[in-house]
């Protein structure tokens, strides 16, 4: 890419796409693009196609994705493959009537079987079944997927599919219903502090500024009380979904942008699509190749945050995958390779969460 190239950053207003924004114009390109929501609506495809008409990007970041836990996932499984689908088919299909000249499609870990071999290699999709409570958005993932890799092998074109495992950073989502794991645990537990410490002031400055089901910090202690106690937050504990034992890999939001903005700058479809006849599986694995379990996880939380209140498990709330884990080989053979560890990552994202941003 030159810097004076026009790159289109869907979504980036959220976790990756405002990273990966910011990680553009530090390495010093002028002409990014970006929209709101309420600027562009990537489920309306007459707005997407005056958009490209209007900016003809060079190049297409597709960062711009409906996500959410597992809780999300389990009730809204129509929404999650019906928008994430429309949103692939609008831009990458725009993207390749306007001829730009590559583009980056951000997918999901959660892309691979339930039971696959850990950690998962790139050659483990669809080879065996699917995890339940998210196989909707995996689906359209997979379907992203395929769309630029069959572009590719059909038009020649330089669709790059990246899949990154779990991301958290700046600019996260901490809704208690739809947000990640990392970020709602962040937030149950910071709200248990305050409730455990008798500090309402800082209850309600969270609450304005994330309310929970219409409850904000004007609403009376019963209420705000009384909706906390749903997610399960008390003044004496804080309850967390599962057992606890699952492991997951986390990845800290800008170090994705890096490896996303490296794989734009020196990686083409040429570099992963293999020599075997039958070109599958050309997507590269963005991780750090290192697992810690929610336990762990939550413990390190409650020592970061400061909790002095008792931290349980809900075992009858289901776990989701036992062992995500991804087999970055192949990033690093591209020759990209991650420098944040998770307690570091965790310190970062409470200091940003204090700072009362959204």
């Amino acid at each position: 890419m030159e810097k004076d190239s026009k790159i289109y950053v869907a979504g980036h207003r959220g976790l990756v796409g405002s990273a990966i924004w910011e990680n553009l114009q530090k390495k010093g390109y002028t002409q990014l693009v970006g929209r709101t929501h309420e600027q562009l609506d990537l489920l309306d495809g007459a707005a997407v196609r005056s958009f490209f008409d209007e900016e003809r990007p060079d190049y297409v970041i597709l960062a711009a994705a409906y996500v959410g836990g597992i809780m999300a996932n389990s009730i809204y499984r129509a929404d999650f493959i019906y928008r994430n689908l429309q949103i692939q088919q609008n831009v990458i299909g725009e993207s390749f009537r306007h001829q730009v000249k590559k583009l980056l499609f951000l997918g999901s870990t959660c892309i691979y079987p339930r039971d696959a071999e850990q950690p998962m290699k790139e050659d483990a999709l669809l080879a065996s079944p699917l995890e339940y409570t998210n196989e909707p958005y995996a689906i359209a993932k997979i379907a992203g997927l395929k769309m630029c890799e069959s572009f590719n092998l059909q038009y020649g074109t330089n669709y790059i599919a990246v899949m990154p495992t779990n991301l958290y950073g700046p600019h996260d989502n901490f809704d208690l219903e739809r947000s990640h794991v990392l970020p709602a645990m962040i937030r149950k537990i910071h709200l248990g502090k305050c409730l455990n410490e008798g500090n309402w002031s800082g209850v309600e400055y969270d609450l304005n500024l994330r309310p929970v089901e219409g409850i904000d910090g004007t609403s009376s202690h019963e209420n705000i009380l009384k909706i906390l106690d749903k997610y399960g937050i008390t003044s004496q504990q804080v309850e967390l979904w599962g057992t606890g034992t699952p492991l997951r890999e986390f990845l800290w939001s800008e170090e994705m942008a890096d490896a996303s903005v490296y794989v734009m700058e020196h990686v083409d479809f040429k570099d992963v699509r293999g020599v075997h006849p039958e070109v599958r599986n050309c997507h590269i694995n963005i991780g750090t190749g290192k697992e810690i379990t929610i336990r762990q996880l939550a413990e390190m939380i409650v020592e970061t945050v400061g909790y002095k209140g008792n931290l349980t498990f809900n075992a009858d709330k289901p776990d989701g995958t036992l062992r995500k884990l991804t087999d970055v080989t192949k990033l690093h053979d591209l020759g990209w390779r991650h420098k944040i560890e998770i307690d570091e990552g965790v310190r970062r994202m409470y200091d940003w969460y204090l700072k009362g941003e959204k």
